[in-house]
């Protein structure tokens, strides 16, 4: 069982939900193009991309993509409608975005970050535990943080741990390992 970013973070508007999958850091140069941190486990996908939603302070607006460079673990992109380094530093701090339609399909059984941070936790008698608030990438497995009333419950993401997934139900059901709960 694992999670994918996305975009580790989610907003979402009246009509539609975006999905942030990179962070505009400052601007690159003096023709315009800005300096971005990839918010996803598929880096690739920019390079794909024609267009793509930048979440603005005051709302948000479609840019054409013009270039995009590989830069280390960042990505140098040149928006059509940006010329300059003043106008590309407005842009700092600003979020690329993409639709759930927009997002890259995940393998059974993997889910992205954001759809399972938020979920009701339960127990195989159908107590609820608590909400997941965080998801740990350890390396061998994912671990969720469920909040409780008490401390945080740490569940590993393996399928003998956690049995079910309903995303539209927003419903995890798992069956804790003795000891874990204690």
């Amino acid at each position: 069982m694992k999670s994918g970013r996305g975009g580790s973070e989610r907003t979402t508007a009246m009509r539609d939900e975006f999905i942030r999958i990179g962070k505009i850091l400052k601007s690159q140069g003096h023709r315009g193009a800005v300096r971005v941190l990839p918010l996803t486990d598929f880096p690739e996908r920019f390079q794909g991309m024609k267009r793509v939603r930048v979440k603005l302070r005051d709302g948000g607006a479609d840019y054409t993509i013009e270039e995009i460079k590989p830069h280390g673990k960042f990505l140098t992109i040149k928006f059509k409608e940006i010329t300059d380094m003043d106008a590309a530093d407005k842009l700092r701090d600003c979020y690329l975005e993409v639709t759930r339609q927009e997002l890259v399909p995940l393998q059974e059984g993997s889910y992205y970050i954001f759809d399972i941070v938020g979920m009701s936790v339960f127990d195989l008698d159908q107590t609820l535990l608590g909400k997941v608030t965080d998801v740990l990438q350890t390396g061998a497995n994912d671990v969720y943080v469920v909040e409780t009333a008490g401390k945080p419950l740490l569940i590993p993401a393996l399928k003998q741990v956690v049995r079910e997934i309903d995303l539209p139900g927003r419903r995890m059901l798992v069956e804790l390992p003795e000891g874990l709960a204690d």
